[in-house]
């Protein structure tokens, strides 16, 4: 029988801080998965903007990178997310096509904006890693087709960058008690209170501890190995890391939605393969060039 005194209580406030009041808004507040994507986002820029001084890349190549790189993930995991997991949410009315698009949930919540206009902000409930990584490779080729940068060259860049991201991500999925693991009697096992009372992988930490290795890793091995980039290696290893230990965390979590139970496999799993494929191909097509 489980002794529950021996596990992690996990129920985190959402809210990291608040804003205002400000005049028709009233008070923002803050919450820790925003936050969090910010902090990873803000890293990655970071990065990225170094790696790019020590390849002597022109600033006026690096300055449009990061809205590029926003919007393609958000956008990207937003349509992931609606398409993959809630299609018949978000795809079969007007009203879930609005919610898709916009980061509002249309009806009187009791603020000012909902018995005003009707609707009011919830942000983005609901943004699928997958959909986040297409997003953000489509709008590097968009990037690289403006700048006539080599696209190895900024996609092995922003690669070495991922894992503080993917990263900080993780650490909000967290701080939300979301995307939670299977029962479990694992001595490090979280109660996230937020959803029931019994112990759970946390299969957030897991990755986030993965994806913190991740950048460790590319960080070494770009210093030892500066030549190989351009050569798409680094896209390819990032690629091939990431989703395969995410195709093998997936078994300790959850599914996300009912639908799931009847594949064989669950949805992050299936979208996982072509991206562990295309890593692979990568960095073989790069070691033949070398």
């Amino acid at each position: 029988m489980m002794n529950l005194l021996n596990y992690i209580l996990w129920d985190p406030d959402l809210i990291a801080f608040k804003l205002g009041p400000i005049p028709l808004l009233g008070t923002i507040a803050v919450r820790w998965y925003g936050l969090l994507w910010v902090i990873g986002l803000t890293l990655a820029y970071l990065v990225v903007k170094r790696l790019y001084k020590e390849q002597k890349i022109k600033d006026e190549y690096f300055d449009p990178l990061f809205i590029y790189c926003f919007l393609g993930i958000l956008i990207g995991a937003r349509l992931g997310h609606c398409i993959f997991y809630e299609p018949d949410y978000f795809l079969t009315s007007g009203k879930g096509l609005i919610e898709m698009i916009l980061p509002i949930r249309l009806g009187d919540d009791g603020s000012w904006l909902g018995q005003t206009f009707g609707f009011h902000i919830i942000g983005y409930a609901g943004l699928a890693s997958h959909g986040g990584t297409l997003g953000l490779m489509i709008a590097l080729w968009m990037y690289v087709r403006k700048t006539k940068l080599g696209i190895w060259t900024v996609l092995d860049n922003i690669a070495i960058a991922t894992g503080t991201t993917a990263c900080f991500i993780r650490l909000g999925n967290l701080m939300n008690s979301e995307i939670i693991g299977k029962i479990t009697d694992v001595p490090w096992a979280f109660i996230f209170e937020k959803v029931d009372a019994v112990p759970r992988h946390p299969g957030q930490l897991y990755e986030a501890i993965a994806y913190a290795i991740l950048f460790v890793i590319m960080w070494t091995l770009h210093k030892k190995k500066p030549e190989k980039i351009g050569t798409g290696w680094y896209f390819g290893f990032c690629l091939t890391y990431i989703f395969t230990f995410r195709f093998f965390i997936e078994y300790t979590k959850e599914i996300q939605e009912a639908f799931e139970a009847s594949l064989p496999i669950d949805m992050g799993q299936i979208l996982s393969i072509p991206f562990i494929i295309l890593g692979t191909y990568c960095m073989i097509k790069a070691k033949k060039k070398a």
